[in-house]
């Protein structure tokens, strides 16, 4: 999964370091590039040769939304791809292992920003640093959430998605720095501890969250449904994911 991930980065950004590249829209209205489609050629070629018994679901394979299974890998190819087309780098490569409705393994890989987060046969959560080759794992070093100060708590929301419900519920808490971030990053900023929590209070999908969960779950950190504070899970109708919040465990939750 790891090394896939990195390939697929690889070939992102040679579309992204192009002089132009095609933008096409799905029915959904989101945006959609041939990097997301030759980045899902490849992860899939490679996870069916890899996993041959195991339900693969990604979102640009409509006809997988419709598939179940209790285990199952779940992959954005290109998650933000609005960040993609922006040119702002804050674009993900997610892949993710689900068993009975847990994310228990995860890459999430930010090739323009050269950030490799992981989880381990053990649980844990990592973060590879250094040169990323594909063949040989560099030096990595465990990620643990925040040991967070509730009187001055450090949030990181969407970049493209920030809107007044999110606001108006960052608002009761008391915060000393609000930053935003593109994709998946965001679970691994809480993982890291660069952030204490990250709400999100609009629409997304299991492929977008599946991998940073699992990151993030590894680093000692949650991820909760919005409206009850019940643990997110995988493997929903559709793949559909209802609001929810990811955080440090030391972040005392606020109602909705």
């Amino acid at each position: 999964m790891r090394r896939l991930a990195l390939e697929a980065g690889d070939k992102i950004m040679e579309i992204y370091n192009s002089d132009s590249f095609e933008v096409k829209v799905k029915s959904d209205e989101s945006p959609v590039t041939e990097a997301d489609e030759a980045a899902d050629a490849l992860i899939s070629a490679g996870l069916r040769a890899a996993f041959p018994d195991v339900l693969l679901v990604t979102e640009e394979q409509a006809e997988s939304h419709s598939e179940k299974a209790d285990t199952f890998l779940i992959v954005d190819p290109l998650d933000g791809t609005k960040e993609f087309v922006h040119r702002r780098g804050d674009f993900t490569v997610n892949i993710a292992y689900v068993e009975n409705g847990v994310p228990t393994r995860g890459v999430v890989f930010a090739p323009a920003r050269n950030r490799m987060f992981y989880t381990l046969a053990d649980g844990a959560a990592v973060e590879e640093t250094g040169a990323l080759e594909k063949d040989q794992i560099g030096e990595t070093k465990t990620i643990k959430v925040s040991d967070a100060d509730n009187e001055a708590l450090l949030v990181v929301a969407s970049k493209s998605h920030r809107d007044q419900a999110t606001d108006d519920y960052i608002n009761k808490y008391s915060v000393a720095d609000s930053k935003s971030a593109g994709s998946s990053l965001k679970f691994c900023l809480v993982a890291t501890g660069e952030a204490d929590i990250y709400p999100r209070v609009g629409r997304t999908m299991e492929w977008d969250t599946a991998a940073g969960h699992a990151v993030l779950h590894g680093a000692g950190g949650k991820v909760v449904r919005f409206d009850d504070h019940s643990p997110l899970a995988y493997g929903k109708d559709g793949y559909a994911n209802p609001f929810f919040i990811a955080y440090s465990p030391s972040v005392v939750l606020k109602e909705a």
